[in-house]
Parts: C-alpha cells; sequence; structure tokens
C-alpha cells in the first residue's frame, strides 16, 4: 500500500508476450516535499496577489513564480538523465509558450498603453516560468505523480474552504464584505468558483483510486462537498459550465468510473439538500444584509455543512472499504455505468421538455435566451441565486467593444493589456473595465491575428504532447488503465476545465488560477507518451561517451583543477540570468511607485526641491508609464513651475497619445493655471474623440468653448 505522498506501483504489459513491467516506488520524502510544495504555491498565489490587478502584490508572486521556475528548469537540465531514453518531453510546448510570451513583450514597441503591456509581458513571463516548473517537476520526479495531483486537490480545498469560512465567521474574516457572492482569498467571485471545479477532477481521481488506505481516499467526499458549496455560494455560471465540460471529459476517458460516480452523487445530494437551506435565508444571499443577520445564518451555516461533511465522510468510509473487501463483480459495474449514462442521457430531454412546457415553447424560450445573451445592452443579473438560472450577461457588450478594437489593427493589435485603455473609444458606459472577459477576444483586440495564431500554436503544441501522455492516438488503443495513466487524465480535465472558463472570462489573470493549470499542463507535456512509460517502445541504448585525451603535462608547471563545463551547465546558468534578469525588470514599476509615494511625502514636508527630484527619479524606473509624469507635473505645479508642469504632460502625451486622460489633464493645465483656452479646447477635443462618454472630458469641452468665447 502506497501513501499519499508517493508513487502508486503499476505493472504494463511490456513489449512482447504479454510480460509485466514493474515500476518501483520512489521514497517519501520528495513525494511529500512535491505535494507540500504545490498546495503551498496555489495558497500563497491567491493571498498574496489575490485577483491579480494590484501592481505590486502580484509583481512579487510573478518574481517568485520567474526564481522558483528558473531554479527547478536549472536542475532539470543539470541533473537531467545522461541516457539516451530522456528526451526533453514538452520542449515543443514550451518553445510554443515562450514565443507567445516573446511576442507580448514584443508587443510594448506598439502598444497604446506600454506600460500595461509591460506588466502584462511580466504576467506572462512568470506563467512561463510556471510551465517550465511543471515540465521540471516531471523530468526531476516522474515518480511522485500522485503527490503532485494531491497537492493540486490540498490547494483547492484548502481556498475553498478559506471563501466558505468568510460566510461561517464574517465579522472576523469578512468585516467589510458587502456582497452576498463569495469572492475570498481573490475578491473575484469567478475565481473562487473555477479554483472550485478545477479541484473536482483530483478529487474523482482520490475516490476512484484503487490504491492508498481507504480512510485517506474516502476524504474525498467531504471535500467534493466543499467544492460544490463554494462553487454553489459563487454564483458563477462559467465555472457551472466549465465543470460540466470537465466532468463528461472525465467520465468519457477514465475507466474507474463506479466509485468516482459515487462520490460526486453523494457530494452533489448533500450539496442540494444544503443549498436549499441556504438559498432561502436572507442573511447569506442578499447584499449589502446587517452583520448580526449574516452572523446569525453564517454559524448555522457552518454548523449545517460540518454535519454535511461528517456524513460524507461517514458513507465515504464505508463505500470505500466494503469496495475493497467486496469489490462488485464486472456485471454490477456495466449495470450502474449504464444506469448512469441513462441518467445522463436524460438530461437533455428534460431541459427539452422544461423549455417546451415554458411560454413560448422550444422556440421562444431559445430565441430570448439567445437575445439576452448576446444583447450588447443586456443589465447585469442581481447577485442572488436566481443569477444561475439567468441568461443575460454584460459579456456580449465587452466583447462587442474588443472586436471593435480589433478592427482598428487586426493583425497585430493594439498592445498587449491594452484592452482598458483603447475600449474608452468605443465604449456606450462609464464603467471602468480592465478585461475583455474572454482569452479569444481579448487576444485579438491586444494582440490581433498574430496573437491568436501563436495562442493556438501552443494550444496544439500542448495538445499533441497530451494526446502521447494519455494515450489518445490511434496507435495507443487498448493499452491498459494503470494507476499513472488515469492521474495524468485527471490533470488534464483540470487544464480543460481552466481553458474552458478563460474563453468566457478573464480569469487567465488571476495568478492562483493560472498556475493550477500551467503546472498540471507542464506535468503533463513533460511526462512523455504513454508508450515509453508501459515500456512498449524500444528504447535507443545509450552511446558511450568517449573517454577524454590525456592532457599533456609539464613536470615544471603544478597541477591546475580543472572544472568541467558542460553544455547543460550553460543552459542553466543562462535560464537563472534570464530569470534574475526579468524579476530585477518587473520590480522597476514597484520602485517607481514607491519613488512616487515618497516625493508627496517630501512635498508634504515643505521640500519642493527635493520632491521634484524624487519624482523625475520616478520617471526613470518606469519610461513607460504616464502616472510618474503625472506625478511630477503635479508638483511642479505645486512649485510653481507650471511651464515645466505642462512640459511634463505633453511628454505624457507623446508617450500615450490613445490615451484620454493625458489630453485631459493636458487640458485642465492649460484652461486652470495657464489661461489658454485655445489650447485647453484642443486637448479636451482629442480627449473626447478617444472617450467620448467620460464626464470630465465633456465638461472640459464646454468650459474650454465658453473662456473661447469669453475671450
Amino acid at each position: 500500500m502506497s501513501s499519499l505522498a508517493g508513487a502508486e506501483p503499476r505493472t504494463a504489459p511490456g513489449p512482447s508476450r504479454g510480460r509485466t513491467v514493474t515500476i518501483a516506488l520512489p521514497s517519501t520524502g520528495p513525494g511529500l516535499a512535491i505535494g507540500a510544495g504545490v498546495a503551498i504555491v496555489l495558497v500563497a498565489a491567491a493571498f498574496v496577489a489575490t485577483g491579480g490587478l494590484q501592481l505590486e502584490r502580484t509583481t512579487k508572486i510573478l518574481i517568485g513564480f520567474m526564481l522558483i521556475g528558473a531554479a527547478l528548469t536549472a536542475a532539470a537540465l543539470v541533473l537531467r538523465p545522461r541516457s539516451a531514453d530522456a528526451p526533453f518531453h514538452g520542449a515543443t510546448a514550451l518553445a510554443g509558450v515562450a514565443l507567445l510570451a516573446a511576442l507580448t513583450a514584443l508587443s510594448i514597441t506598439w502598444s497604446v498603453a506600454p506600460s500595461d503591456s509591460w506588466f502584462e509581458a511580466e504576467r506572462t513571463l512568470g506563467y512561463l516560468a510556471v510551465f517550465a516548473a511543471g515540465l521540471a517537476l516531471a523530468r526531476l520526479a516522474p515518480g511522485c505523480w500522485s503527490a503532485f495531483l494531491v497537492g493540486i486537490a490540498i490547494g483547492c480545498v484548502a481556498l475553498s474552504a478559506w471563501a466558505v469560512l468568510t460566510k461561517v465567521f464574517p465579522a472576523t474574516l469578512a468585516p467589510d464584505e458587502t456582497y452576498a457572492r463569495l469572492r475570498e482569498p481573490f475578491a473575484y467571485w469567478n475565481s473562487v468558483g473555477l479554483m472550485a471545479a478545477m479541484g473536482v477532477p483530483p478529487l474523482l481521481w482520490l475516490a476512484a483510486r484503487r490504491s492508498g488506505h481507504q480512510a485517506l481516499n474516502a476524504l474525498a467526499w467531504p471535500g467534493l462537498v466543499l467544492l460544490l458549496v463554494a462553487l454553489m455560494l459563487a454564483y458563477s455560471r462559467g465555472a457551472l459550465v466549465a465543470l460540466a465540460v470537465g466532468l463528461a471529459a472525465w467520465f468519457a476517458i477514465v475507466p474507474l468510473r463506479l466509485r468516482a460516480l459515487a462520490a460526486f452523487a453523494a457530494a452533489t445530494a448533500g450539496t442540494g439538500l444544503l443549498m436549499w437551506w441556504v438559498f432561502n435565508q436572507d442573511g447569506l444571499t442578499t447584499d449589502d444584509a446587517p452583520m448580526v443577520a449574516r452572523v446569525d445564518a453564517g454559524h448555522e451555516f457552518g454548523a449545517l455543512l460540518l454535519v454535511v461533511c461528517v456524513a460524507a465522510l461517514a458513507v465515504g468510509l464505508i463505500a470505500q472499504f466494503t469496495a475493497s473487501q467486496r469489490p462488485p463483480v464486472r456485471r454490477a459495474r456495466e449495470l450502474v455505468g449504464g444506469a448512469a449514462l441513462g441518467v445522463l442521457a436524460l438530461v437533455p430531454i428534460a431541459v427539452l421538455i422544461a423549455l417546451a412546457t415554458a411560454p413560448g415553447g422550444i422556440d421562444g424560450q431559445v430565441s430570448k435566451g439567445w437575445h439576452q445573451l448576446t444583447d450588447v445592452n443586456a443589465r447585469t443579473p442581481a447577485n442572488t441565486p436566481n443569477r444561475l438560472v439567468a441568461t443575460s450577461s454584460v459579456r456580449a457588450r465587452y466583447w462587442d467593444e474588443a472586436l471593435k478594437i480589433h478592427a482598428v489593427s487586426p493583425w497585430v493589435g493594439t498592445g498587449a493589456g491594452s484592452y482598458s485603455t483603447a475600449r474608452t473609444r468605443f465604449r456606450t458606459d462609464t464603467l471602468a473595465v480592465r478585461q475583455a472577459h474572454g482569452y479569444v477576444v481579448q487576444t485579438l483586440s491586444d494582440l490581433g491575428w498574430i496573437g491568436l495564431a501563436a495562442s493556438l500554436l501552443a494550444l496544439v503544441a500542448w495538445l499533441w504532447s497530451a494526446a502521447r501522455a494519455l494515450g489518445l492516438r490511434r496507435r495507443d488503443r487498448g493499452l491498459p488503465w494503470d494507476a499513472e495513466r488515469v492521474g495524468v487524465a485527471s490533470l488534464a480535465v483540470v487544464v480543460v476545465v481552466f481553458g474552458v472558463h478563460s474563453t468566457i472570462d478573464w480569469t487567465w489573470f488571476v495568478p492562483a488560477n493560472a498556475v493550477c493549470a500551467l503546472l498540471c499542463a507542464g506535468w503533463i507535456a513533460g511526462r512523455g507518451p504513454l508508450r515509453v512509460r508501459l515500456g512498449l517502445e524500444p528504447v535507443p541504448a545509450a552511446a558511450p561517451e568517449p573517454a577524454p585525451a590525456e592532457p599533456a603535462v609539464d613536470p615544471y608547471e603544478p597541477p591546475r583543477r580543472r572544472i568541467p563545463v558542460s553544455g547543460a551547465w550553460v543552459a542553466a546558468a543562462l535560464v537563472v540570468a534570464f530569470a534574475l534578469a526579468a524579476s530585477w525588470s518587473a520590480w522597476q514599476p514597484v520602485r517607481a511607485v514607491h519613488a512616487g509615494d515618497a516625493a508627496f511625502d517630501r512635498l508634504d514636508a515643505g521640500a519642493p526641491a527635493a520632491a521634484a527630484g524624487i519624482a523625475r527619479i520616478e520617471t526613470e524606473r518606469n519610461p513607460l508609464s504616464v502616472d510618474p509624469l503625472f506625478d511630477l507635473a503635479a508638483i511642479e505645479q505645486a512649485r510653481g513651475r507650471t511651464a515645466q508642469a505642462q512640459l511634463a504632460l505633453e511628454r505624457a502625451v507623446r508617450l500615450q497619445p490613445a490615451n484620454a486622460e493625458t489630453w485631459s489633464r493636458l487640458g485642465d493645465l492649460r484652461l486652470g493655471a495657464l489661461d489658454d483656452p485655445r489650447g485647453a479646447l484642443k486637448a479636451y477635443t482629442a480627449a473626447y474623440y478617444l472617450d467620448p462618454h467620460d464626464p470630465q472630458t465633456a465638461s472640459g469641452v464646454l468650459q474650454a468653448t465658453r473662456a473661447l468665447q469669453g475671450g
């Protein structure tokens, strides 16, 4: 019996005559380290970077990704097996992700918001490091795949449990929360739902596996309850859709369906009963609910949740030990599997019946739902449980804006991360939206057709690696489903869930969500073809290394210690050096923000000259951002140096001419401090063209026009 920390034993038919190949178990030490490390990384990414929108917090976690990924990659290069049967699996997929990262960084040169593109380049490099870390782990410790899966499961369950606890103890954990939907620790509810959905496949594997201690396997049952509760309380429709696709993929691919189906059905039943009670409590489902109501309902909810989890654990223990002592016969498994497929087939029939009996019939309901889904003027559903069955969404509006931006620059886009700046020209509201809520439309907006092609290239390369690792090629039909193959399939479903959700939301910007999927994707790509793992393909013998020639020795010269330098060491050194350089570059915008804070502190302390000097340092640390120039202009204006303030703002306009805020600030200075209504009107007119729905810009145009007429 193997523990959760180590790998599971497996046997596979050998290359000929059906003989078996036994793969030895690794020690549990590396497994414990990998499982704990993966869980810690997921939790740290969630609590440090939260939703991935705060510069300093996100930069810290991205730098951590770069350094850890570089260290693991260097170790995989240096400690690689010297035999010829250890190729660099996943190198093509890694090259595809690296190409996308390079294109993101290159977009700084044509971006309408180069500082935002710089930040997105840092983010993509951090994600590249995470993917490389997954490859490296699969190469360094291939036998610890079960520990890796457990680490993913623990991280997802821990974050979902924390989110649920904010409902149980609102006064302690979420005293300032005003929304009924769960959104901690990400500050975004759909990230909570996605993290819970990505935790389901590893727990299905844990519940379904035939090895390991049955008591440990039974922990999957209450774990599934926690994940489903968090998913439902986040009211995340996208996460539900992604989970449905992931479940369909898992049960269609993995043959161990009976135990997994029992665990998921029990967890769904318990969660359903609990949600029926929760959705009738105003203290849990109403925005801006009084704290007294939240506390009372939260404590009752916590008690009921504990009862459901204990009951799920008890049922899981009974089911696990019963199945281990008296496993069901093949006929029983076939009957249960057929019944499950029958129930699944009845779902669309039930949906069609419900649509047919609704007002307007099937055609009317489908037409109504499609109109609500694609209406750019649709209103956001309320944060109540009813939104789970609503079809209206504001995504159609954001997608429409992204496609209009794409039409302006269809091939290369307007620069990575520039959607929030470029959309002001096309928006019909005053909301400040930073993402297009969909990877495809955001990529078309930011990087154009070239960016989408690079993304598809990376995706195809990874899919090919995943198909080889899972044994989904035609030549792999009939290969046995050993323990590791089931585990790899579960990791692949995690990636599928993330990919589906990322097409309809912006959760790939959230580091914890992205690192979970990228680690799984990297491990799959780095594990290599299934046929090689099973010993079904001939392995070429390693070519003997030629003996080095003995150098001539000078008897009159003292001996020197020679340090061998190989290509692997050089590559490892280059990887580490690049990570250090990228980390230093990523930290510069944060240093610029710190300098800006120090400059205003000096200004408040009565030292305007020193404040201006520090502000100039701020502009040097982040030369791509207009914010340091805004700070410099404000300080120069406070010193009475209006001409220097105008120069700073004109420099900001030259840096980001497609940014309405640069023109608007220049107009404010010309109108208020320089008494130049004609120049102010020109600046305000440009700002109005770039953002016609900004009320302050429209007001500036009106004031400048009146001042000009009055003059």
